[in-house]
């Protein structure tokens, strides 16, 4: 065994948990203690700051300078308090991680002194050097200028001994360069259009919040395992790896008693989570071996984007307290499940109201109804969008493969919803409905929270499923910021909710009975959406040919999905209700594909130089280990004997320069192939050029990687294996 292998498997085998102090009083008593929120604003504000601050927050009222610099002077002396000195706006730009940089509170003044001074100005926006942010030709590169803006919806936070405030980020002349500023500019507009749609039903709703509850799966690798395998530590996932004898087979991980180490780490970050106002609820194994989740209570989605992203960063620094590396990529391992980070999305009011949980009488039903199928309908008529905002390099290899949502967009409601929704299809189509008629529908929709109590199930094959009160995007990435997906099912909706009331009211300006108006339309649009609707099994191979035939999409790869982004119709959409422009979204799509082509580019680096600086040279003298002992028995044995001696050891020698020979072939293909995609200045067809012509040869190099692991003898190997990554402790 190779020293650097030996050492990090014995590293791993002696680690020992660490003792993580639980806070006293329970969650309770810390619980939001690093936040800048309500109870903390009214301690260290003025009424009229407070007041000022909520406003912002609760119904997006603009805040004047003047109490801007009131907040800052409360906002600094909390966080001072707290011990923090430095202050940052803290963003997510396109690179799908957080950013910040930090500014100390003090500033100089005469005689040599300094005071702590954090103003209105510094809080309510920055400057930062932003030039080498991904910008999608937004700006030159010698065009620095991009500034971030206070989001007062969003309450400020401490992260050690730094005062973090979140923040939009846009360019000089004003376009988004995060994920932040479109997702609240889709809120903004689905809050008007769902409380137009509310007003059929109940005159107090007011106010329509879109909530989010994520589950974040992720694998846990010890540190010294992690940093002997260059392939994880750089790209994220094993680029090799043969499959261990017992993977995930015996499903015995799932749901299992959680490791020490790993409770240890999970304990950790639930309370700092806490502290940070994450309401971190839910942890458990999950399928693969090493591989975990945890979840929390459903929040507005501005926030609860902003805790996912938080707490992804979370991990990464309490993992390397407890010497575990934490792989948020879709799939780090082949052979077990890869992992992602299912969306749980709703529509609360300002009366108590979830819009997808059925009430106690057929108006409420009705209302639910509403909502549900404008939902379907809405995902029916773009699907393929919302195919593209969950494409990435990492979940091309997850969607489809037998764990997850296939690439295919489809809806699952459940055969009793399903017979409900078929119901009122063959009832409204009989045009105006009679007494009977309609009182027997409003009978059958009153008996719909007895249907969902017991028929919901959740159908882990679907990319989106209804489950009751909600409704569960399943097909977005660990590693991806929820707010892309968040941003296009919000724009959608609200574009939906919009056609909706105009045919209503074009029906009732008519004449028509507004009930009978709602039946007629929801049941055409049950129509209209029947062949997206599919309650199956979304694994199998039948429903790949039955989509086909339904005329659904089924886009495999990330460049092949991504085409979505500039159709003109989405295009206009997304102007329309002023969440991006045309130029915006360009840039959005020259960046997504320009960070498919570096993964695989870096992927393909990675692995082209093990292969052939580690792989191949241990390969070799492993190789001339057995051509020494059989020119050795050839030495000591007569002919005869020596052919039948030596046949396993003359073969296996062969068999070690076969897939030597086909890994340096491979490698030298792949390399072309990457040089002539490099030459090409187009992003999209650069990446069309990675993902047919480069990418493939990976899966070559591999099998050939792969099978020498299984010749060349275990002591010899320079890397840890998947038998000692996934099963140690």
């Amino acid at each position: 065994m190779s020293r650097i292998r030996f050492k990090a498997i014995e590293d791993s085998m002696n680690r020992q948990p660490l003792v993580v102090p639980t806070p006293e009083g329970g969650v309770s008593a810390y619980f939001g203690e690093n936040v800048f929120g309500l109870d903390a604003m009214r301690q260290f504000l003025s009424e009229g700051a407070y007041n000022s601050v909520k406003g912002a927050m609760e119904r997006g009222e603009r805040i004047d300078r003047k109490m801007a610099d009131e907040v800052a002077a409360g906002m600094k002396a909390w966080a001072i308090t707290k011990g923090a000195n430095h202050y940052t706006h803290w963003f997510q730009p396109l690179t799908g991680a957080t950013a910040e940089k930090h500014d100390a509170f003090f500033e100089p003044v005469d005689g040599g002194r300094a005071i702590e001074r954090f103003g209105g100005s510094q809080l309510v926006q920055q400057e930062p050097d932003a030039s080498s942010f991904p910008n999608g030709g937004i700006r030159n590169t010698f065009e620095a200028r991009g500034y971030t803006a206070w989001d007062p919806s969003s309450p400020a936070f401490i992260i050690g001994d730094t005062l973090c405030i979140p923040t939009i980020f846009v360019s000089y002349t004003g376009e988004a360069l995060d994920f932040k500023t479109p997702l609240m500019k889709a809120l903004h507009a689905l809050d008007k259009a769902a409380v137009d749609v509310c007003q059929y039903f109940d005159k107090n709703v007011t106010k329509v919040i879109a909530t989010l509850g994520w589950e974040q799966e992720y694998f846990l690798v010890d540190e010294s395992l992690f940093n002997a395998r260059p392939d994880l530590a750089i790209s994220g996932r094993s680029l090799f790896g043969a499959a261990p004898a017992k993977g995930q087979q015996l499903e015995d991980h799932y749901f299992g008693s959680i490791p020490d180490r790993v409770t240890s780490f999970m304990r950790e970050l639930e309370i700092e989570s806490h502290k940070l106002g994450i309401p971190i609820k839910t942890r458990h194994n999950e399928v693969a071996p090493n591989q975990f989740e945890c979840a929390p209570i459903f929040e507005e989605i501005n926030i609860a984007v902003d805790h996912n992203q938080l707490l992804m960063d979370l991990m990464a620094r309490i993992g390397r307290r407890h010497n575990f590396r934490v792989l948020l990529h879709e799939k780090p391992f082949a052979g077990v499940n890869g992992s992602g980070k299912h969306n749980n999305w709703s529509l609360a009011t300002n009366t108590g109201k979830n819009l997808l949980s059925p009430g106690k009488t057929p108006k409420t039903n009705l209302q639910f109804l509403t909502f549900f199928i404008n939902t379907v309908k809405a995902f029916h008529d773009n699907a393929d969008l919302l195919r593209a905002v969950i494409a990435s390099a990492g979940n091309d290899h997850r969607l489809g493969a037998n764990e997850a949502p296939p690439a295919i967009m489809s809806v699952f409601l459940g055969s009793q919803l399903s017979a409900v929704l078929d119901e009122i299809e063959k009832k409204a189509k009989t045009g105006k409905m009679t007494t009977e008629e309609r009182t027997a529908l409003k009978l059958n929709i009153g008996k719909i929270p007895d249907i969902l109590l017991d028929n919901t199930d959740r159908n882990r094959t679907s990319p989106f499923a209804f489950t009751g009160n909600k409704f569960e995007f399943r097909a977005v990435g660990s590693s991806a910021n929820c707010a892309g997906a968040m941003t296009v099912l919000n724009t959608i909706m609200t574009d939906q909710l919009i056609a909706f009331k105009k045919e209503v009211d074009a029906q009732v300006a008519k004449g028509k009975d507004k009930d009978d108006a709602i039946f007629v339309i929801l049941a055409n649009y049950i129509t209209e959406t029947k062949r997206i609707r599919f309650e199956g099994n979304g694994y199998g191979e039948e429903w790949v040919k039955e989509a086909k035939k339904r005329g659904l999409n089924n886009f495999r790869t990330t460049p092949e999905a991504l085409e979505a982004w500039m159709d003109k119709r989405f295009v206009k959409m997304f102007e329309r209700h002023n969440v991006l422009s045309e130029r915006e979204q360009h840039a959005r799509y020259e960046i997504y594909l320009e960070t498919y082509v570096k993964k695989i580019q870096i992927e393909g680096r990675v692995l082209g130089d093990l292969a052939v600086n580690n792989i191949i040279p241990v390969a070799l003298q492993y190789q001339n280990v057995l051509i020494s002992n059989v020119k050795g028995l050839k030495d000591v044995l007569g002919a005869a004997e020596f052919r039948k001696a030596a046949a396993i050891q003359l073969e296996m020698i062969t068999e070690i320069s076969n897939h030597v020979a086909g890994i340096k072939n491979g490698v030298d293909a792949m390399t072309e192939e990457r040089r002539k995609a490099n030459n090409i200045d187009d992003w999209q067809k650069k990446a069309y050029a990675y993902c047919n012509k480069v990418k493939p040869y990976f899966d070559t190099i591999r099998e050939h990687i792969d099978k020498l692991e299984m010749l060349v003898a275990d002591e010899a190997w320079p890397f840890p294996k998947y038998r000692e990554i996934l099963f140690t402790k």
